[in-house]
């Protein structure tokens, strides 16, 4: 089976896709087209912070389009039309769930979708950023979920990169812990949500929960600074953090919300949630294990 190289100063890395790094990444890039399918599908997503601002869009739609504002934003069919238009970027994260699945069968065509789907996540990181008032952590945050098809596509179709492809991944990871961890220390607004989940499954005062919500960002910081160290063993240290933490703040969604007795609810609720976030682990422990199989 043909290998996948990068080049670098150190001992060449090596991607092949039968190894089990290349299944983490494809594992997580169908996650979070998944999520976002559902979310798109089922739920909403935030279009409308750049549809219905006027500073935006009154601009265009009356300098260019030659529509009227007020007749845009009072007519229901306005809404009706960017609700199912929500939904189209639904199916078509669906289609680029199918087509991670099914790269090594369909080859281009799933790569154009996955091109397409990847683009629709950053345009997507953009709306969440301008709805959080353009705090750039908010966008940087979701660096592993709009990155993992990108990461995907360049594994699969085993050309050198111009950069380190290592170097890159952990860009991505860094990212998006030390964004998290800017949120959790409170340098960003803290979300509530955090400090509620916290206090739901560690079964502790609102106080308490602040504290440790400070240590995790804290030690996401730190974990991303051991990530570019030179020795290699302390680098994966770092990445086993990743790993650890990573999984504990995906499945916290659903973990934080459970209640046996209504637990379709909860899953229907907040599973596409978890699966969104799979990169958050999955690209870290892919990247582990390429590290341990360094040649």
């Amino acid at each position: 089976m043909p290998r996948f190289e990068v080049a670098t100063s150190s001992p060449q890395l090596h991607f092949s896709k039968n190894e089990p790094s290349f299944l983490f990444v494809q594992i997580a890039t169908v996650a979070v087209f998944l999520g976002r399918a559902w979310q798109h599908l089922y739920w909403d997503a935030p279009y409308r912070a750049l549809l219905w601002d006027e500073q935006w869009m009154r601009p265009v739609l009356e300098g260019v389009l030659g529509w009227n504002w007020q007749t845009y934003v009072t007519n229901l069919a306005t809404d009706a039309i960017i609700q199912k238009s929500i939904q189209s970027i639904g199916i078509l994260y669906l289609l680029a769930a199918i087509a991670a699945a099914g790269i090594h069968r369909w080859g281009r065509p799933a790569i154009v979708l996955l091109y397409i789907g990847a683009y629709g996540l950053v345009f997507l990181a953009f709306l969440y950023m301008k709805e959080r008032f353009f705090h750039l952590g908010q966008f940087l945050e979701y660096a592993l979920q709009f990155g993992s098809p990108f990461l995907l596509i360049a594994i699969y179709q085993k050309q050198e990169l111009p950069h380190k492809l290592i170097f890159w991944a952990k860009i991505a990871i860094a990212l998006t812990f030390v964004c998290h961890g800017l949120y959790a220390m409170g340098y960003y607004p803290r979300p509530g949500e955090f400090t509620s989940m916290t206090m739901a499954i560690l079964h502790v005062q609102e106080a308490t929960a602040v504290q440790f919500l400070l240590v995790m960002g804290i030690l996401d910081c730190v974990a991303v600074v051991v990530l570019f160290l030179p020795n290699r063993m302390v680098q994966q240290l770092g990445l086993w953090y990743c790993v650890a933490w990573g999984l504990a703040t995906t499945l916290a969604r659903i973990w934080a919300h459970w209640y046996p007795a209504i637990w379709t609810s909860v899953m229907l609720q907040w599973l596409h949630e978890s699966l969104y976030r799979f990169p958050h682990f999955l690209i870290p422990l892919a990247l582990l294990i390429t590290m341990r199989n360094r040649k």
